[in-house]
């Protein structure tokens, strides 16, 4: 009998497999449309949607108008509502029938909001059980949706804080606003514990909550915490399918803020899932290699020692290979990963495994996740996931490589113990209120083998010490030199970097002296253009280079397009660039191309504003294939590339990758020979 199951197992995980994907979408030349073409919407049903997003569209003019704060800081949440039916309706995006009914539900809801909001009041502030809300993204400054289960016995006027539980949604490739909004007002969903709030991110649709999703999500918490009493010692981060891998790669980049995941089914890497799940073969750049380490989790699993982690599959679900990759990754570590597996089961939750996840999140919630630990220890390739706990990494010694520190402070007593790898320059920082360390006694540091004095604790028992290694790479106390250009957070690349914060498309106002030139830029603009609204689902803010302003320059990336010749925002900041660009040729380094027929993809501290970046142009540097399959959006391009525009783009490339590199800590350009 047992062997029968073990058949049985295995034919149905074949069968999963099959199911999956497939060979068709691993052909980049014919990709299907993600999200799918729509219905047709008749003219009646057209023509009555449109008439309710005109009188919605009236009542949010007249709310503009008003200068109270309850009006403009609620604003967003009477927005959504109209821009998610306005989008479905500009863009075919009602993907059966009953989508049309679910608009009207969702402009009802709209209208009414607004017509309360024009009398002063918002009832939906004090609803319990399933609330929509609504925030404006920093990123480009469009609204978007997120979900709420508030429990039965919220009171707005109460006291008590609520544990709360991130859930990241699987992939729905018709899920857009309306679908989303309206499930979120009509369905709790997977999870509803007890006595806790469910925050549902949208996450800019179908991303696995990268990029933008990413930042949706942190911004969507955000906004939850400023209306309801969160608990931020208790907040979990779960999800399943593709949230599931959300759930992994939320998990391992911040640590320390949750008080458990729990991710279930999905990927958690590249490479591997995607050869085992959509039987794909891979054949990879160098520099695609290195840019995997962004987001595969099994070379972050370290971190996980400080989120308790409870990992489940489906017995016979091919997406079992996310959680047997990172049940690996734990053992390479020295932990033992909990991994629940449901018996039987395919792609799904087993019931009797959903009531084991809920009875150990609830033991793990009494306790809380831990504030300051007395021994850390944290692993990252990249300055932009830079924090666990009590230390911030501030520079490495090479992007991309493994980047490690273990320290201890073992309570009252004042000898730290650090060891590092591939880190040159950190601050240890205890708030105040929180060093354990006694205020008398002097503060020794032993850090990778060189011991030194460290400033005692302050009075409100805080505590802060920088470091960093001089030119022998002896370690000494004190910040580093940041006098020139260094890559630090938020400010390290690669290109994708620039889209997960405030950002400007800068569109020539002019036009370039080659005409191939010229039709690639054009058409890339407006290629990035469209494609930020259809996957990231946001309206790019957009002005040509003779119409930004100082303000522009403060308070945004700059995302430049064309060249020298038809972008003078480009001929101004070029002479700071490390790129030599001439109307014959193109430099960067050892090399030269033909300016006729290449242009630089590029992001650089803009010389500007060196707190924000300029990018030469690209947007989001995965393409149209790599929608089939989430584990594809990734990175494709590191700091700086040369594309050559003459064989045209296609659904991977904005046109053949001619040459590409990071640059180096101190934003230079590398030598050929020390590239890979």
């Amino acid at each position: 009998m047992k062997q029968l199951l073990m058949i049985c197992g295995t034919l149905a995980l074949l069968a999963n497999v099959a199911r999956s994907d497939g060979p068709k979408d691993n052909n980049p030349d014919n990709v299907r449309q993600v999200p799918p073409p729509g219905i047709e919407v008749s003219d009646e049903d057209r023509g009555r949607l449109q008439q309710q997003l005109q009188e919605l569209k009236t009542r949010l003019t007249e709310l503009r108008k008003r200068d109270d704060p309850l009006s403009k800081n609620l604003m967003p949440d009477v927005e959504i509502f109209y821009r998610a039916v306005d989008q479905a309706l500009r863009y075919d995006e009602f993907f059966a029938p009953g989508d049309i009914r679910k608009a009207e539900q969702v402009l009802e809801e709209g209208l009414s909001r607004a017509s309360a909001l024009l009398q002063g009041k918002a009832p939906w502030m004090h609803q319990r059980g399933l609330v929509v809300r609504g925030f404006r993204s920093r990123l480009d400054g469009t609204v978007q949706p997120y979900g709420l289960v508030v429990p039965e016995g919220y009171r707005v006027d109460g006291e008590k804080s609520y544990r709360c539980d991130l859930w990241f949604h699987g992939r729905g490739e018709r899920n857009v606003e309306v679908q989303f909004i309206h499930q979120r007002m009509t369905s709790r969903g997977r999870i509803a514990p007890a006595e806790t709030i469910v925050v549902h991110p949208f996450a800019r649709y179908s991303n696995g909550n990268k990029f933008a999703g990413e930042i949706d999500t942190l911004e969507a918490l955000a906004h939850a915490e400023q209306y309801y009493r969160i608990d931020p010692e208790r907040t979990s981060v779960r999800g399943f399918s593709m949230g599931g891998a959300a759930c992994w790669h939320l998990a391992v980049h911040y640590a320390d803020r949750w008080f458990a995941a729990t991710p279930g089914a999905g990927f958690s890497e590249t490479p591997d899932f995607l050869r085992t799940f959509q039987n794909e073969e891979l054949h990879p750049t160098w520099w695609e290699k290195k840019l995997w380490r962004l987001y595969d989790c099994p070379d972050w699993v370290e971190n996980l020692i400080h989120c308790p982690t409870i990992a489940y599959s489906g017995e016979i679900d091919s997406q079992k290979q996310a959680a047997d990759i990172m049940e690996v990754a734990f053992e390479n570590a020295g932990m033992d990963m909990v991994h629940i597996i449901g018996p039987q089961t395919a792609h799904t939750i087993h019931p009797d495994s959903a009531q084991e996840i809920e009875r150990r999140l609830a033991s793990l919630a009494e306790r809380g996740r831990e504030r300051f630990p007395q021994a850390i220890q944290f692993v990252t390739y990249t300055l932009k996931y830079n924090r666990m706990h009590w230390l911030t990494v501030d520079a490495l010694g090479q992007h991309w490589e493994r980047a490690f520190v273990r320290a201890s402070c073992p309570g009252r007593a004042c000898d730290i113990e650090v060891t590092t790898e591939n880190v040159t320059a950190m601050t240890l920082e205890f708030p105040a209120g929180w060093c354990p360390m006694d205020l008398q006694s002097e503060v020794t540091l032993n850090i990778d083998g060189n011991r030194m004095t460290a400033p005692r604790p302050k009075s409100d028992r805080s505590w802060r010490c920088q470091l960093h290694k001089d030119d022998t790479g002896r370690w000494q106390i004190g910040p580093r030199d940041t006098t020139g250009l260094v890559k630090k957070h938020n400010l390290q690349g690669p290109i994708d970097d620039a889209l997960m914060d405030s950002f400007l498309f800068v569109a020539p106002d002019g036009a370039s002296t080659h005409e191939m030139i010229e039709a690639w830029t054009q058409a890339e603009l407006q290629h990035a253009i469209d494609h930020w609204r259809q996957q990231m689902r946001g309206d790019v803010r957009i002005k040509r280079a003779d119409e930004v302003t100082d303000e522009d320059i403060a308070r945004h990336h700059l995302i430049l397009w064309g060249d020298a010749s038809s972008n003078q925002l480009i001929q101004r900041v070029l002479p700071d660039l490390p790129v030599r660009w001439t109307a014959e040729s193109i430099g960067i380094g050892e090399k030269d191309f033909a300016a006729a027929t290449h242009v630089p993809a590029m992001i650089y501290p803009n010389s500007l504003n060196p707190e924000r970046y300029v990018v030469l142009n690209s947007s989001f540097t995965y393409r149209e294939y790599d929608y089939l399959n989430n584990a594809r959006q990734v990175p494709k391009l590191p700091d700086w590339a040369i594309i050559d525009a003459s064989e045209g783009s296609s659904s991977r490339w904005p046109g053949r990758i001619t040459d590409a590199d990071f640059f180096d800590e101190s934003w230079q350009v590398r030598p050929v020979a020390v590239r890979e």
